[in-house]
């Protein structure tokens, strides 16, 4: 235990030392406004914002942390800090190594925050982390974006909301960005588009996010680009290299449009009720001179339930190669037709499976036991992990969901909790069977984690008296094991 402990403490005194500099920002601080903390801050420092509402507006070029030391701008433990309004709220410029973490962006007449390399085509902006903000209520009705990025490279957007976007425009859009990851994220009530890859875009990973009635397009893996803001110049479709995995995709127009991309990868999403069709291919930017036709695309082990909104399945657009497409064990059903023989789909089509299903009761992402998607995926080559975080087995289930998670070779006969009680009303106690470093989450039968905790001990209570009745997941991470469990709280 003594151990243990000391690496706790190791692992927070280390947390600690990586910020150089604390710079408290707000009215009653030495620094009044956030331009005046960019223009001090130096590699490993933190930009802490203490006012409640922040002017929007705002822009900074230049600001730049190291691979080792990056800089942190940061809402004051326990605020709710609001960016409000201007024609941005922030505007991020040739910047490097900076972590943006617990903002509320809203009200921008614009894009409600950009992130461009300045029109500098060979010198992107690079590593940039936004996490657990909210981007929401755009005054804004054209084409603009709750999130733009422009230029940007090695990046994350990772537990963050978006909602509430403008009519035309996306939740997060990229025009020429690389090697980025878009995680757990939730998406509700945006305008054309959750989230836009276009103009070069490629090597980017959507994992586990939830879309509710995202747009026109949820997914927008394309699109339509001027040639002279494509990234790189010589870039031969809109985007390339993508994959989509274990999200839950609810409503919209269409849930996935392919347009004029390659080489895409879409498994393991839970579709469910898009309102005119399921897929959309389609080529908006025509050159056959320089832009390969959309095709060589994936779509594999996904949950797909539609209604009678949906007449034609794929909606195939001119100068498209739907022929390369390939198509394999997905599971589709329409709730309104039981006789339904399943979806008219173009390219290669094997193990298709026509049935219900089954969801448990309350839930639109966890299976039942008795369903026909469990452990009929086709298997992945890497570890992809499910809308909760559990590794997929092999042969994985179909959807978001996996119903019996990868276990490490590991010998976990020794990897053991006791979670009790169960049902539970106010705490949930737990009792490990060996020491160490534990991720403990709870997570909503619908796919949303509601809390999480980093525990040291063999003994543990968590606080979950604020938790809505219903059904919950445990998951518990350990070194490689992983367990999880089902609670149910009674009131």
């Amino acid at each position: 235990m003594k151990i243990i402990l000391s690496w706790c403490f190791f692992l927070w005194f280390f947390l600690s030392e990586s910020y150089s500099a604390v710079i408290p920002v707000g009215a009653n601080y030495t620094y009044k406004v956030l331009n005046e903390a960019f223009m001090i801050a130096t590699p490993g420092d933190s930009i802490i914002c203490h006012d409640l509402i922040i002017q929007g507006g705002m822009s900074v070029s230049n600001l730049s942390g190291t691979a080792d030391k990056w800089i942190y701008i940061m809402a004051a433990s326990g605020k709710t800090v609001t960016i409000q309004g201007g024609s941005n709220s922030i505007q991020f410029s040739d910047c490097a190594y900076l972590q943006l973490e617990g903002f509320t962006i809203q009200g921008q007449t614009g894009n409600g925050m950009n992130i461009d390399d300045a029109g500098t085509f060979n010198s992107p902006t690079h590593h940039i982390k936004i996490k657990e903000c909210v981007f929401q209520n755009i005054n804004a009705t054209g084409n603009n974006d709750l999130l733009k990025l422009s230029g940007l490279d090695n990046f994350e957007i990772v537990s963050c909301i978006f909602k509430n976007g403008a009519v035309g425009g996306s939740g997060i859009d990229m025009v020429g960005c690389h090697s980025g990851v878009i995680a757990e994220n939730y998406f509700e009530n945006m305008g054309s588009n959750s989230i836009q890859a276009k103009g070069g875009t490629s090597d980017i990973q959507i994992l586990r996010n939830r879309f509710e009635n995202g747009g026109a397009r949820a997914l927008n893996l394309g699109g339509s680009t001027g040639l002279s803001f494509f990234r790189p110049q010589n870039a031969t479709s809109e985007a390339e290299n993508i994959q989509v995995i274990a999200n839950v995709i609810k409503g919209s127009e269409a849930s996935v449009a392919f347009v004029g991309c390659r080489n895409v990868m879409v498994s393991n999403n839970t579709i469910l009720f898009p309102k005119k069709w399921v897929i959309r291919i389609l080529q908006e930017t025509v050159d056959v001179s320089r832009f390969l036709p959309c095709g060589n695309n994936l779509f594999y082990n996904n949950i797909v339930v539609v209604n009678n909104d949906v007449n034609t399945e794929v909606n195939i657009g001119p100068d498209t190669a739907p022929a390369t497409f390939n198509f394999t064990k997905n599971l589709w059903y329409k709730i309104t037709n039981i006789g339904w023989q399943g979806p008219n789909l173009p390219g290669n089509v094997s193990g298709q499976i026509i049935k219900d299903p089954k969801f448990e009761v309350g839930s639109d992402v966890v299976l039942s036991a008795d369903s026909p998607a469990i452990s009929a995926g086709q298997s992945y080559t890497f570890p992809a992990k499910d809308i909760f975080g559990n590794i997929f087995s092999n042969p994985p289930s179909l959807g978001a969901y996996e119903a019996k998670p990868f276990v490490s070779s590991t010998d976990d006969k020794n990897f053991y909790a006791n979670i009790y009680p169960n049902p539970f009303d106010e705490f949930l106690n737990f009792e490990f069977s060996d020491d160490g470093i534990r991720n403990i989450s709870i997570i909503h039968i619908d796919g949303k984690m509601v809390k999480n905790v980093i525990s040291c001990e063999q003994d543990s209570t968590i606080d979950a008296r604020d938790l809505k009745p219903g059904m919950y997941l445990i998951s518990i991470i350990q070194n490689s094991r992983q367990m999880i469990k089902k609670i149910i709280k009674h009131k």
